[in-house]
């Protein structure tokens, strides 16, 4: 086996310990990319072009979740939809937007939910929690073309699940939304979160 043929298989072998890490753990993709890398090379400095990036990692999570919780996965994806939906239609006016796990079908126990507000004031979001009587913490999360400021987001706890609201300016949603790295970020508005929730609730 050549060396190509070499850096392949360790690739592949990384991304699917990762995927496991990612779906029993609900360890983040870049934190169970590394912890894989560690366990299967030891503690050596490990080439960057040896990771395999997200893209296989969500693949071999597809196949985790199809090979070993093919009856429970699409339940909890299911459910973990439903409720995107129902606070996307409380959130409307600030042009929400599904993203993540949730929104492209690998989401499972330890998943939250994650959603992209567009508000033409950021602090119209925070006051209509504060109205609501939702308790919130605030962080930051990269922007997701890894090149402007990071995103003000509030995070709360709803039916007993954790969601993200990361507050991006309203020209952010004229612009395409890549990855630092050039991927495109996938997302789904309030109508294509209808139609995933139709889709499986119709099987």
């Amino acid at each position: 086996m050549n060396q190509h043929s070499n850096m392949t298989a360790l690739r592949a072998e990384i991304a699917a310990a990762a995927a496991r890490l990612i779906v029993e753990d609900g360890i983040d993709y870049g934190s169970a990319k590394r912890k894989s890398a560690r366990q299967i090379l030891g503690n050596s400095r490990i080439p960057g072009d040896l990771l395999p990036d997200n893209a296989q990692i969500e693949d071999e999570v597809r196949l985790y979740n199809g090979l070993f919780l093919a009856e429970s996965q699409p339940t909890r994806l299911l459910q973990l939809r439903r409720l995107a939906l129902q606070l996307m239609q409380e959130l409307e006016r600030f042009r929400p937007y599904l993203t993540g796990a949730v929104q492209n079908g690998t989401a499972g126990e330890h998943s939250d939910i994650h959603l992209q507000l567009f508000p033409d004031n950021t602090k119209e979001v925070t006051i209509f929690l504060l109205n609501q009587r939702i308790n919130f913490e605030v962080s930051e999360t990269p922007h997701f073309n890894g090149h402007s400021e990071p995103v003000e987001t509030l995070s709360f706890m709803r039916q007993g699940e954790g969601v993200h609201l990361a507050l991006y300016d309203a020209d952010d949603l004229r612009r395409a939304a890549r990855t630092s790295s050039g991927r495109k970020i996938t997302r789904a508005d309030l109508d294509g979160v209808r139609l995933l929730v139709d889709e499986r609730t119709d099987k």
